[in-house]
């Protein structure tokens, strides 16, 4: 190698340190700008400044004063056997209104004219606490915004937009004065003092990219630039390694099961019997032909397909038949996996039962008791690990990422 050819990579060497050096301190200020926006969570009366102390909020249970009357009335009131308060009623009171969320409890005094119902003056309510902001930090990357009270028609069309980005993306936002987080509808005629959007870090389409990153922090970072907005973009290069992480994990569980139901010999199995097997079982026909024993929240259990290219039919035709059949259990998507596939495998054996055919493997090995008991061990060990991964097996974290 000559000395040009060192020399020039000594130049592009240095030249791709000074970036990796600047783009570490850009990203080191802006990193102390969003902690500095969000030190204390958005419409935390408590958090507030100038926020009364922790002593300031007592319980103050209601008293009544003895208003100031004159003379001609004290003969009237004495003529009254039990306590009675009476409220001049050309005369205004003056009571505590309820604080804004957003704001400390010692909120200014509005004037209000009581009515003849109205005898206590109210006191004031004490800001109720938001509940935590919906993030799911193992799966998910989160940018925050805040503002003084945000239309929801201003996330109309980032909305939209972060639809073509390819991972799942969730909106959430906390409406002014409200203690509760929901998922905004950008259609809606609400403000939302704080929004939380997070983007999925992987699926089985694999872990989420660094451009998908950066196209949803921009598409924010303008609208927040347009409108107003604080916000403060999670840190990417944590995001990209918990995606690749969690992507590996999911490689490793992401197991369907398949057993197989076909005639023995050089045969055919009699496929109206087994659709009507099927729904005596339970199982019910989708669009695409295919029987799902579905579980109480709509979600299958395992599967029944045609080994032909035609699928199941809604009307049976007597004496047709197939090559055979297959049941499949997709194995992180089920909760209580080792129960619902021993239930496939007995359903599978009676399916054998009565169409004369075999219960075999992808392989079209026979299937064994001994077979069916090493196929529960490799269960046993994915569950196992998919509970120490914090993503049991059929729970929302779980759908969510096998989809």
């Amino acid at each position: 190698m000559s000395d040009l050819q060192i020399g020039l990579l000594l130049i592009g060497a240095a030249i791709v340190a000074g970036v990796l050096l600047f783009n570490w301190m850009q990203e080191r200020r802006f990193r102390k700008q969003a902690d500095a926006a969000f030190q204390a969570p958005l419409g935390d009366a408590l958090m507030q400044p100038g926020a009364l102390p922790r002593e300031a909020y007592r319980r103050i249970e209601p008293a009544l004063q003895e208003p100031d009357v004159d003379t001609a009335r004290v003969s009237a009131l004495d003529a009254v056997s039990e306590p009675h308060l009476s409220v001049d009623e050309d005369v205004p009171q003056i009571v505590a209104a309820p604080a804004p969320f957003n704001e400390a409890p010692a909120a200014r005094p509005a004037i209000v004219k009581p009515t003849a119902a109205s005898s206590v003056p109210a006191q004031p309510r004490p800001a109720v606490p938001a509940s935590p902001a919906p993030y799911d930090e193992l799966i998910e990357y989160r940018i925050r915004l805040g503002s003084d009270g945000v239309l929801a028609s201003v996330f109309s069309e980032a909305f939209n937009h972060a639809r073509t980005l390819g991972k799942a993306v969730r909106w959430n936002g906390l409406p002014v004065g409200a203690a509760e987080w929901e998922d905004i509808q950008p259609w809606r005629d609400v403000r939302y003092q704080q929004a939380v959007v997070t983007m999925q870090l992987a699926d089985r389409n694999g872990a989420v990219q660094e451009d998908q990153l950066t196209a949803l922090c921009d598409l924010l970072q303008a609208m927040a630039q347009t409108h107003g907005l604080r916000i403060a973009c999670d840190d990417m290069v944590d995001a990209l390694e918990r995606a690749q992480a969690i992507d590996r994990f999911c490689v490793d569980v992401d197991v369907l099961i398949g057993l197989n139901v076909v005639a023995r010999g050089e045969g055919a199995v009699n496929l109206t019997r087994i659709e009507q097997a099927a729904a005596d079982s339970g199982m019910v026909l989708g669009v695409d032909g295919v029987f799902q024993l579905l579980d109480s929240r709509g979600e299958p259990l395992y599967a029944l397909c045609n080994h032909d290219a035609e699928p199941f039919s809604p009307e049976v035709v007597d004496g047709q038949t197939s090559q055979g059949v297959t049941l499949q259990f997709d194995v992180p998507r089920v909760p209580d996996g080792l129960k619902v596939f021993d239930g496939m495998v007995a359903f599978g054996r009676k399916l054998a039962n009565g169409v004369g055919g075999i219960l075999v493997d992808d392989n079209l090995r026979p299937l064994t008791d001994t077979g069916i008991e090493k196929i529960r061990t490799q269960l046993m060990h994915i569950y196992e690990r998919m509970e120490a991964r914090g993503v049991p097996s059929g729970s929302r974290r779980a759908l969510r990422l096998f989809s």
